[in-house]
């Protein structure tokens, strides 16, 4: 008898106990839940691989990642459709302003550092340019007449050379936009006539272990002038950290979530170790971590 009253008040207790975790076992954390980003589509390579990673380390978590132009992304952040976006620029103080309206509390960090690559056909001379003749070349004014290739009409690329090259200036009527990077450096270089505005890391010869660290070879990449120094750079990894090449950027993570759900795990993941090693190895200067840059000599072709 007196072990039947211990077992029934064991059972009682462990009721009590479960009754009081009010937590659902479908709550999503930040390495459980299923959620929808948007990411800038500049990115998309390096994106999947981050994805592909993630998912490997939290199988509980499901990130489904819309690839779109940088304007998409920011109506989709608020409209509500995706609690984290990727994009190459912060929220303007309008954008602020609607947050506060919308009770929206964003948060933000800036996890990687590209360039934007200008290819030319292999049969152009333009090899090196300075920011006024890049200046002609967009407005129709230069020497040459070009064929302006962009990956999209409403690109971050598109956005970055409108904002900080022409300052706000118009593009010219020989401006055109292609579906995506890869398109761009196929029509360059099929066209001795054209150039374009390409994200850094499509212009890295990965495939090719024996040429870690080099651009590939069906189109020229231009080296543009530093207004400073006077000196003219590619868009190699260590110029585009110290933001010596003059077409850099960064890459931010903006974050909507106030209850450390999945969209926070993955920005987290991101600017961790592991994240940041990936925009490492895709030729991106990874912003979190602890890296040191030597002096080397560069050959460039």
């Amino acid at each position: 008898m007196h072990l039947l009253k211990n077992i029934l008040y064991f059972i009682i207790i462990s009721i009590a106990i479960v009754s009081c975790d009010n937590t659902p076992k479908n709550a999503e954390t930040l390495s459980k839940g299923v959620i929808d980003i948007s990411v800038d589509e500049t990115y998309q390579p390096i994106i999947d691989e981050e994805l592909k990673i993630f998912d490997s380390s939290y199988p509980d978590a499901k990130i489904t990642i819309h690839y779109k132009s940088e304007a998409e992304c920011f109506k989709d952040y608020f409209d509500n459709k995706a609690r984290i976006i990727l994009v190459t620029r912060q929220l303007t103080k309008e954008e602020k302003d609607l947050c506060e309206q919308k009770k929206i509390w964003p948060s933000s960090m800036a996890i990687a550092r590209d360039g934007i690559a200008v290819v030319i056909n292999n049969e152009s001379k333009d090899t090196i340019l300075d920011m006024d003749a890049l200046k002609g070349i967009l407005t129709g004014v230069y020497k040459k007449k070009y064929t302006v290739v962009f990956d999209g009409g409403s690109s971050s690329t598109v956005r970055f050379i409108t904002d900080s090259v022409l300052r706000g200036g118009k593009l010219g009527n020989n401006v055109f936009g292609a579906k995506g990077n890869n398109d761009v450096i196929d029509y360059v270089s099929k066209n001795p006539e054209a150039i374009g505005f390409v994200g850094m890391s499509y212009v890295y010869a990965n495939e090719d272990t024996s040429r870690a660290g080099t651009f590939i070879n069906n189109v020229k990449v231009v080296a543009m002038q530093n207004d400073a120094t006077r000196d003219f750079l590619k868009p190699y990894q260590a110029y585009v950290a110290l933001k010596s090449y003059p077409l850099s950027r960064n890459l931010y993570y903006i974050n909507s979530e106030s209850n450390h759900g999945l969209g926070t795990g993955f920005a987290n993941f991101l600017a961790g170790q592991r994240g940041q090693l990936v925009f490492l190895h895709a030729h991106l200067f990874p912003l979190q971590s602890n890296l040191v840059i030597r002096d080397v000599k560069i050959n460039d072709q």
